[in-house]
């Protein structure tokens, strides 16, 4: 036998032939190509596959190939390991996929982007990325009403928004006697024009906090926001208010609840305040007193108000002259369920240039309003609204007409009493342009065709859900001049009108066919 063939029958034999001496000589060389080929196997590697539905089980893991018996030629050597390893961190996790870019932008354009960039409606959602978007998103807010008095007195408020320019801390100084209600935050709208709202929405059973921890309140408030503008607050002091006037310097718009004359002193300390409201009484919630002396105390200490508007306050001719000839710049005044003594409409004739009258839920305007002579007339004056008040007295109502003359807009709105003999004193206001009458159910044609034809200029009429005036009754020269006019929107009547759709959808007739079928 030859010694060829021993070999092949052993092959564990230890001859210079063997796998062992092989592998020795050649190892360079298969370093080389083992390194080629995992690195042309990690350089077309296929994407991982698509994520599968929860309810299908899960893939199973990949095979791993299959490894020849020989342990020395499995694994490579340590040198080719690190490359391999090094080749398929670089190619399958690049330092990019984890990398936040954000973060290479700085705060300011940040905060450009979001203010642009984002709608309002998803402002809350950006403060979920985390807590830098938190601080940016929080820095965005202008506007909140606070509805847990412990968000102020903790300071996470000034430190969640510290840019607040307008803060509503009516619903945080209230305190259910239930202990039902649960309080929060609410965010308000971006900060806008400025408007004196005359709803107040509070719980039937509460109790405002104690005039210590507002003012507490108050110092905090103004130390935190130098640039406040707009504030509302209820049951404070005099004290309160000081700091408030010292540490916002910019503030605009105040809104006081539950005032009084004491808390009218420190009013003078707002050099810029242009918008007041105060609400004194408020049946069923609360009762406080704003008088003469109040009033007189305003008008002396507010002189470049803008806008007043004052809600359930007593007073009388003399405090609305003082407000009359030391505000001058006076253009809106809003009285809301007043409590004025008679003969305060002839004080309205000091107001030269008030442009806007408006009176809300008065039960009464002015029962002895004295002679026509005396009660003079607000010449500047554009606008009267008359909202929710009970016009019952007909001498009153001639009063206001008489102070408003000047006026080129009127609405009537939702006012009780208001019939065809009281209405023929609007034909009193010659430049009226502007005329809406909505929800004056005791009003007839006959008493609009009176008052609408004596005004030669109108250009504008309104009427709407007043009952008692009917299409049918409209005469020619009324329908002339609805021809003539600018703009009309004529809906006096709603049933008349949903009778007649109804009418001409055919929906009666229909149903009636409907039912001769089944009868048969």
């Amino acid at each position: 036998m030859s010694l060829c063939s021993v070999e092949n029958q052993n092959p564990n034999n230890s001859s210079p032939l063997n796998w062992s001496n092989l592998w020795s000589k050649n190892k360079k060389a298969l370093d080389h190509v083992v390194f080629s080929t995992i690195r042309r196997r990690s350089f077309y590697r296929k994407p991982p596959p698509a994520p599968q539905r929860p309810s299908s089980p899960p893939p199973p893991p990949p095979r791993s190939p299959r490894q020849p018996e020989n342990p020395t030629i499995a694994s490579p050597s340590p040198s080719i390991q690190q490359t391999l390893n090094n080749e398929t961190l670089a190619s399958d996790s690049p330092q990019y996929a984890s990398h936040d870019f954000t973060s290479l932008l700085s705060d300011e354009t940040l905060l450009q982007i979001l203010s642009k960039g984002v709608s309002n409606s998803g402002s809350n959602s950006n403060s979920l990325v985390s807590k830098t978007w938190l601080n940016l998103n929080g820095r965005l807010v202008k506007s909140i009403r606070v509805f847990d008095w412990r968000f102020l007195t903790s300071g996470r408020m000034f430190f969640r928004f510290p840019n607040l320019i307008d803060v509503d801390l009516l619903h945080g100084s209230v305190v259910s006697s239930n202990h039902t209600k649960n309080w929060g935050l609410s965010l308000g709208r971006e900060f806008g024009p400025f408007c004196v709202d005359s709803d107040v929405f509070l719980p039937h059973n509460f109790n405002l906090l104690p005039v210590s921890e507002v003012d507490l309140g108050l110092q905090s408030l103004s130390s935190a926001y130098p640039n406040l503008q707009r504030l509302v607050v209820a049951n404070c002091s005099e004290i309160g208010l000081l700091n408030v006037a010292e540490g916002c310097a910019t503030l605009q718009e105040l809104v006081l609840h539950h005032c009084h004359d004491q808390v009218l002193r420190s009013i003078a300390a707002f050099k810029n305040l242009q918008i007041l409201k105060l609400i004194g009484t408020v049946d069923g919630l609360y009762c406080s007193l704003v008088s003469d002396i109040g009033l007189t105390i305003l008008a002396q200490g507010c002189k470049r108000l803008v806008k007043l508007e004052l809600r359930g306050c007593e007073g009388s001719y003399d405090g609305i002259r003082a407000i009359g000839q030391c505000c001058q710049m006076l253009e809106e005044l809003t009285f809301c369920d007043h409590r004025m003594d008679d003969g305060w409409l002839s004080g309205l004739s000091y107001c030269e240039n008030l442009k806007t009258l408006r009176l809300v839920s008065c039960k009464k305007i002015d029962q002895s309003p004295g002679l026509d002579e005396h009660l003079g007339c607000c010449r500047m004056l554009e606008r009267l609204h008359l909202e929710r008040c009970q016009l019952r007295d007909k001498q009153s109502l001639r009063a206001v007409f008489l102070v408003c003359q000047s006026v080129r807009e009127m609405v009537v709105k939702d006012c009780w009493g208001l019939k065809d003999g009281m209405f023929l004193n609007a034909g009193l206001c010659r430049r009226l342009k502007f005329l809406s009458l909505e929800g004056c159910s005791r009003l007839t044609t006959v008493g609009l065709e009176s008052v609408v034809l004596s005004l030669k200029k109108l250009e504008n009429l309104r009427v709407m859900s007043c009952k008692n005036i009917k299409e049918d009754e409209v005469s020619p020269a009324l329908s002339a001049l609805f021809y003539n006019l600018k703009n009309l929107k004529w809906t006096p009547d709603n049933r008349s009108l949903l009778s007649t759709n109804l009418l001409e959808s055919g929906i009666g007739k229909r149903g009636g066919r409907f039912f001769k079928k089944l009868q048969i």
